[in-house]
């Protein structure tokens, strides 16, 4: 080997190392399951066995509203929107913390809440959130599914900070996050990649026991197996809780559709989708709301859950959004608020009342 190949190898082997060294600086690496910290600002009050708990999922799309057609909502990223304006963002917390106030839910889960991310506007969200509803949830957790200092795509180019938010009317135990499978993809490339989890809070009850709730936002529109070990590794859990006699009930974003709706889609609009949801891993065994029947039956519009921004989709087409519960728990009722969430984010909140296992 001549003195300039030497140079030029011990060159590479330094741009290398520094790159891997930058990229690791930049980047999360979560721990599989992570105990978090639960914030309570105040004295709550405990569960009590056999009471009525009404609960709310939503993905608030970051407070961005709906009057964007953004970079990733077209299949061929061709959406013209980078990010939106504070004054939209403005206006859309006004809305969620209006509609919020509206139902006063026992238990909230939240997706997609940003913190620190430049498509935001550095904002901290739940922050922002929190100083409007105060004097009705003194508990809450929170968990990233998607951090980096600097993101090295055209569309961002800065900072990301994404992550699954609860509150809690109750008081809160404490709190674990637990990574799900990531999508796969080169080593480099998989540092800046959202990472999904499950958030779960266990509240006690005034028995002794406990509920165990649980918030995630699975990964989306996969081109692979990657949502199918999701949902696997999330039944375990919940099979896990089943077995030891624990009631627990998980919400969110589930990013899958229930029986039927896939053929329903235009045809564009199914990439990313199976025709075989990977959802019936969880629907084959523990209840689900909506259920398949009303997901797919006569009353069908009023459970759908995504408004796609797409110039081509005037209105909700699709339900991405779920509660599943254990067979400890009976549902009084449930439903969609549709009419006046139109224009606050592309997913709309879904809500359920549960009824409690009675004291042994």
């Amino acid at each position: 080997m001549t003195r300039l190949l030497r140079y030029l190898v011990a060159c590479l082997v330094i741009t290398a190392g520094l790159v891997a060294l930058l990229v690791y600086s930049l980047t999360w690496r979560p721990e599989d399951r992570e105990t978090l910290p639960v914030r309570c600002t105040a004295e709550a009050p405990v569960l009590v066995p056999g009471q009525a708990l009404k609960v709310m999922t939503w993905n608030l799309q970051y407070l961005a509203g709906k009057r964007y057609v953004f970079w990733y909502d077209l299949a061929d990223g061709s959406g013209p929107d980078e990010r939106p304006t504070t004054e939209d963002m403005a206006f859309s917390l006004d809305e969620v913390t209006r509609v919020i106030r509206a139902e006063q839910p026992d238990i909230l889960l939240l997706q997609e809440v940003d913190e620190n991310a430049k498509a935001s506007a550095y904002q901290d969200q739940l922050k922002l959130l929190q100083e409007r509803l105060a004097d009705l949830y003194p508990c809450s957790s929170q968990a990233f599914d998607w951090k980096a200092d600097f993101v090295p795509n055209l569309h961002i180019l800065g900072s990301v900070g994404r992550k699954l938010a609860t509150l809690s009317r109750y008081q809160v135990e404490h709190a674990e996050r637990q990574q799900l499978p990531l999508a796969p993809g080169n080593l480099l490339k998989r540092q800046f990649q959202p990472r999904p989890a499950l958030l779960v809070n266990y509240l006690p009850l005034s028995d002794g026991g406990q509920l165990a709730v649980i918030n995630t936002q699975l990964g989306g529109y996969a081109q692979n197996d990657t949502q199918l070990r999701q949902v696997r590794m999330t039944r375990q859990l919940l099979d896990k809780f089943e077995s030891q006699g624990t009631p627990w009930l998980i919400g969110g974003d589930f990013n899958l559709l229930p029986l039927s709706q896939y053929l329903r889609l235009p045809a564009r609009l199914r990439g990313g989708y199976s025709a075989d949801s990977e959802l019936h891993l969880l629907w084959d065994q523990y209840p689900m709301i909506p259920s398949n029947n009303e997901a797919s039956g006569i009353d069908r519009e009023q459970w759908l859950t995504y408004y796609p921004n797409d110039p081509d989709v005037s209105g909700p087409d699709r339900t991405l959004d779920y509660f599943f519960y254990s067979s400890k728990l009976n549902r009084v009722e449930a439903r969609v608020r549709q009419d006046d969430t139109l224009t606050i984010s592309d997913h709309l909140p879904l809500l359920a009342r549960f009824l409690l296992p009675a004291a042994q």
